[in-house]
């Protein structure tokens, strides 16, 4: 069975932890009060939201040089349809979130990045602002469907299908190693 190459592996284990994070961040930093406990999670979720955003542009970039692994032949067109468009569905919320987040972020200061260096904010604009907390807050739901149905479709393919759908997405084991 072909396979993801190690860098798409890479980029969507390393995805798929800091998505992991991010909600667990948000919601330490939503119950403290104001002050730096809560400007520090605040932090580690805006810049795992960077993160999240530059992985999804270096996996897109990869993919197009290197396209996926075709899907069982067993695979029916509608399992495939639904496939391709969760992927891609994913792909695109996974940059609209970080994007109205920035948006939020950096309007009227710069969004520090871990601390490290801050990234120039844009000119403060309350409308702008609100409509991206709104897009923000509502796509964190599309996040959420996606990822359960990407989920969904992973147990499918282990626990119905038995057809190794998974492994294509897992590092090669070695002869011998369990």
């Amino acid at each position: 069975m072909m396979r993801y190459t190690g860098m798409a592996q890479l980029l969507h284990w390393v995805t798929t932890a800091l998505l992991g994070l991010m909600l667990p961040f948000v919601w330490v930093a939503e119950n403290f009060p104001e002050g730096p406990i809560r400007v520090f999670w605040y932090l580690l979720h805006e810049s795992c939201g960077i993160m999240i955003f530059l992985l999804v542009v270096a996996r897109l970039s990869w993919r197009a040089a290197h396209p996926p692994p075709p899907l069982p032949a067993a695979t029916g067109t509608a399992a495939r349809r639904l496939a391709q468009a969760t992927h891609w569905l994913l792909y695109a919320v996974l940059l609209l979130m970080p994007a109205t987040g920035y948006l939020m972020a950096g309007n009227g200061q710069p969004v520090p990045f871990f601390g490290l260096f801050g990234l120039p904010g844009l000119p403060k604009n309350e409308t702008l602002g609100i409509i991206a907390n709104r897009i923000h807050v509502w796509t964190q739901f599309a996040v959420y469907g996606l990822v359960l149905l990407h989920i969904a479709g992973t147990v499918w393919h282990v626990a119905v299908r038995r057809d190794g759908t998974l492994d294509r997405m897992l590092p090669l084991q070695r002869p011998g190693q369990p």
